[in-house]
């Protein structure tokens, strides 16, 4: 008679993504993630399979947890061009704030094992399109309201918002000087207030 489970899984999945978003994929042991995340070995095993699925649960648990709430700041205020630049300046809070968790785990996997694994691929271009559609939506409801032209490339706008994201996120990795992460930023959003030019 098999042993029943004697921790909550979600409790457990979170410490692991902090342990992956911490140190990596590669750099993480079976037993960081066992002395991490307070379960025996076997049961690591027995509940979510080997080191490659439990980050895919991980970096999925992520997506539901850190991606929704980024998603939820697009939907936060009002004026929808507000909410982006919102959404912009919060990165900059947690790239200054995170300590050893800079960066994002979407970004930190893209950049890992984007190019060597087809799993993760796929589950962080899943996360980046949510993230993007995010961004259309949000553009959307600004052209409607009169924030934008009616002339611009929502999609492309949506594009280039979530690859800007990304890179404001690998420099992060480096750099900790507000100046220079608010005015990428500045940079970055011009597209949107700069008479409205944005990409036709």
């Amino acid at each position: 008679m098999a042993r029943p489970k004697i921790f909550n899984e979600e409790e457990v999945i979170d410490k692991a993504v902090e342990i992956f978003w911490a140190k990596g994929y590669e750099a993480t042991s079976i037993q960081d993630l066992v002395d991490g995340m307070g379960i025996q070995r076997g049961s690591l095993y027995a509940t979510f399979g080997n080191k490659q699925q439990l980050f895919l649960k991980s970096l999925n648990r992520y997506g539901t947890t850190i991606v929704s709430k980024l998603l939820e700041i697009l939907n936060s205020k009002p004026s929808a061009i507000e909410s982006i630049e919102l959404f912009f300046a919060q990165l900059v809070e947690h790239l200054l704030t995170a300590g050893e968790l800079r960066s994002c785990l979407v970004t930190n996997s893209a950049i890992e094992r984007g190019l060597r694994d087809k799993e993760t691929k796929q589950q962080v271009l899943s996360l980046l399109n949510a993230l993007e559609n995010g961004f259309y939506k949000t553009l959307l409801k600004a052209q409607k309201d009169g924030e934008l032209s009616t002339e611009l490339d929502l999609k492309h706008i949506a594009n280039y918002l979530t690859s800007s994201m990304q890179g404001l996120l690998v420099m992060g990795k480096v750099c900790s000087e507000r100046t220079a992460l608010e005015g990428i930023n500045k940079v970055t959003l011009s597209i949107l207030t700069d008479n409205n030019r944005g990409i036709t």
